[in-house]
């Protein structure tokens, strides 16, 4: 059983709270940059790097297999049509 996946332990709800309370939090630095027009497009650049894992979950490649009483089937229909129609 245990925690939810994904809850956050005593320990780090408290290291939250204290970074939060001592300022802007890391991400919350690099978009404050990202956004100064005075900044420089190669520091925009790397920042941008930085903070994406930040707001953009990474995706996962996934494979998908059969078996063998459950083979995995390909199909492609092609139509052709007149034009406009």
């Amino acid at each position: 059983m245990g925690r939810p996946k994904g809850s956050k332990n005593k320990s780090m709800q408290e290291r939250m709270a204290a970074l939060i309370a001592g300022g802007e939090t890391p991400l919350e630095y690099m978009l404050r940059v990202l956004r100064d027009p005075e900044t420089e497009s190669t520091r925009k650049d790397e920042l941008s790097k930085a903070a994406a894992p930040y707001m953009h979950p990474r995706l996962a490649a996934t494979e998908i297999k059969g078996d063998q009483d459950n083979p995995i089937q390909h199909r492609l229909k092609i139509e052709f049509v007149k034009a406009g129609e």
